[in-house]
């Protein structure tokens, strides 16, 4: 718990900008792994992306940074699959740490892009959504092929993904969820977006209109999922590089499969957005006085 805090913390009071990544793990390769039936890890240290393998073709959620992108599609073909066989691309959002390999994944691979309707802007844009003029979150422009709505089924033969907008953190947010299933059992598995408040405003002059009433949704419809196997656009979030480490050498059961991680983690996340946009408001009243 103190782990999620800390790393909650961190990602709230921290802004998103190029410097940074050039100081983490962002654009540091790691291996890719299997984590449960059709589903594959294939992003970078730092940054999570996800492979859906199908028989008809496959689904790539997120495309790392411009600089990620190369290992993204190396992860990829190290796993024996073909960049070619990509058919459609998915984002959790359209920040440049998630969006801004998207251009060039989409150019590799000749697949669609799929997006919901709050995030087409700065994607198509490659902008930071009310942050425009900051060109250090700027991203690569990238056409979107296919507005998403909430609730919507992205399908590709065996592939079933549905998409959940959880907004705040950017105004389309989604979280991916699909069933897998393993040994006779199926899990829910979910992607989340995010809900921490990084780079944004959410005190006036707001990021966007609306900002910390979509957070609050989220949080209210993420306290109503069930999630077996917690997934992230940040792998650190639920310790996935530790989890591939002991899954090789423990074969008993599935380590992905946490059942008790998801209701926690998002407790701390509206606990720290509660008490950041109170800090916030507190200290816009004072220096007004």
């Amino acid at each position: 718990m103190k782990t999620w805090l800390g790393l909650i913390l961190a990602a709230t009071l921290g802004v998103i900008a190029p410097a940074a990544s050039a100081q983490n793990n962002w654009n540091k390769p790691t291996e890719p792994f299997h984590v449960i039936d059709n589903i594959y890890y294939v992003g970078t240290e730092g940054l999570g992306a996800y492979l859906f393998t199908g028989s008809k073709g496959h689904v790539l959620l997120d495309g790392a940074t411009p600089e990620g992108a190369a290992i993204v599609s190396a992860n990829i073909e190290k796993l024996g699959f073909k960049l070619s066989d990509v058919k459609i691309l998915l984002n959790s959002h359209a920040h440049f740490d998630h969006s801004g390999g998207l251009a060039q994944l989409k150019a590799a691979t000749g697949a669609k892009l799929y997006a919901m309707q709050g995030d087409v802007s700065a994607l198509e844009g490659g902008f930071y959504l009310g942050s425009e003029t900051n060109k250090t979150m700027s991203a690569p422009p990238v056409k979107v092929d296919h507005v998403l709505g909430d609730g919507e089924h992205v399908k590709l033969e065996d592939i079933d993904l549905i998409a959940h907008l959880t907004p705040g953190h950017s105004r389309g947010c989604t979280s991916w969820g699909t069933t897998a299933s393993a040994s006779g059992k199926d899990y829910e598995v979910l992607v989340f977006c995010s809900a921490t408040v990084a780079a944004n405003r959410i005190t006036p002059p707001l990021q966007y209109e609306g900002i910390v009433q979509d957070y609050r949704a989220t949080f209210a419809k993420a306290k109503t999922m069930r999630v077996d196997i917690p997934l992230a656009p940040h792998p650190e979030f639920f310790g996935l590089l530790q989890k591939a480490e002991k899954a090789k050498t423990d074969k008993s059961h599935n380590v992905f499969v946490d059942p008790a991680a998801f209701a926690p983690y998002i407790a701390q996340l509206e606990a720290v957005f509660e008490t950041t946009l109170k800090q916030r408001t507190d200290a816009a009243k004072a220096a007004a006085q």
